[in-house]
């Protein structure tokens, strides 16, 4: 991709503090993109800033907990403030909590739909409404492989990652109505990859909690996440083991989600080793997992 692609553009950008927002975030400003990130933890976000404007873009770090409205329009505000317009809103920030359904705490459950499918729903108002105005933008959400096919023990995750999946096809079809061309809403289904997801969720399990194989490299989404800033497409599955579990979904939905249910529940429970219980990042940002990869 050509570096004048993304020049000048100007990318909201959430879940930046690490993951695929962060790795997404460096590529972005290697291509003089001008960047306003999102995430809780605020000095990570000042720090990624800083580098990103050493590599040649121009960033803004904003502390946005996406779960508040108030927040994210802030958010919203912020970009408009800083550089008069939105180009691309990147809708990534996200957490799980893992376990029995009915072990994991009420409040935690709520939290992750608040976060991964409300926080995803405000991002896309906020930017839509500017979309609108400027007849043109490209909104980006990141759901999940579990967002078509579920998984037991994610339970509000997949909850949530579904609502992200709908919500996005609901908004090309209203934009499709209204022919409006300039303005395109793209989602992106990942599967396993090696980022600190796992350092962050939550774990009622009491078991330790990998991504189940095959774990690919984070720089395949944020390859994608790159591609859609400038060539645009509905849908995009990451993973060649999640466009396989996609298609089978299609011809056989009943046996695709027992092999799912009895992948998972072997991994996670029969194999996994016993660890202790943790909130993780829930409710709360914690200081470890501060890298693209869980394995830095």
């Amino acid at each position: 991709m050509a570096d004048r692609d993304l020049k000048g553009k100007v990318i909201v950008l959430t879940g930046a503090s690490s993951g695929f927002g962060k790795g997404a975030a460096r590529e972005f400003a290697l291509r003089g993109a001008f960047l306003v990130l999102a995430a809780r933890r605020d000095e990570l976000l000042e720090e990624l800033a800083r580098e990103c404007e050493m590599t040649g873009g121009k960033a803004r770090a904003v502390t946005t907990d996406v779960s508040q409205s108030g927040e994210v329009e802030n958010l919203a505000q912020t970009a408009l403030a800083e550089f008069g317009r939105i180009d691309i809103w990147i809708n990534n920030a996200g957490v799980g909590a893992l376990g029995r359904f009915d072990e994991i705490p009420l409040a935690d459950h709520i939290k992750v739909v608040e976060t991964d499918l409300l926080g995803t729903l405000y991002g896309s108002y906020f930017a839509l409404q500017q979309f609108r105005k400027q007849g043109q933008g490209i909104l980006i959400n990141v759901a999940s492989l579990v967002g078509r096919v579920p998984a037991p023990y994610y339970s509000s995750y997949v909850a949530a990652k579904h609502g992200v999946v709908g919500l996005s096809a609901a908004l090309r079809q209203e934009l499709a109505e209204g022919d409006l061309k300039g303005i395109r809403v793209c989602t992106i289904l990942p599967t396993s990859f090696d980022t600190p997801f796992f350092d962050h969720s939550a774990n009622y399990l009491g078991r330790e909690t990998e991504p189940i194989p095959p774990v690919y490299e984070p720089g395949r989404v944020i390859e994608v996440m790159v591609r859609l800033a400038t060539d645009p497409e509905d849908e995009v599955t990451v993973g060649s083991a999640a466009k396989m579990m996609t298609l089978a979904h299609q011809i056989a939905p009943g046996l695709t989600e027992a092999l799912m249910a009895r992948q998972v529940h072997k991994a996670h429970v029969e194999q996994a080793e016993p660890a202790p219980e943790t909130p993780g990042s829930v409710q709360e940002p914690l200081p470890v997992g501060t890298e693209v990869k869980r394995s830095a």
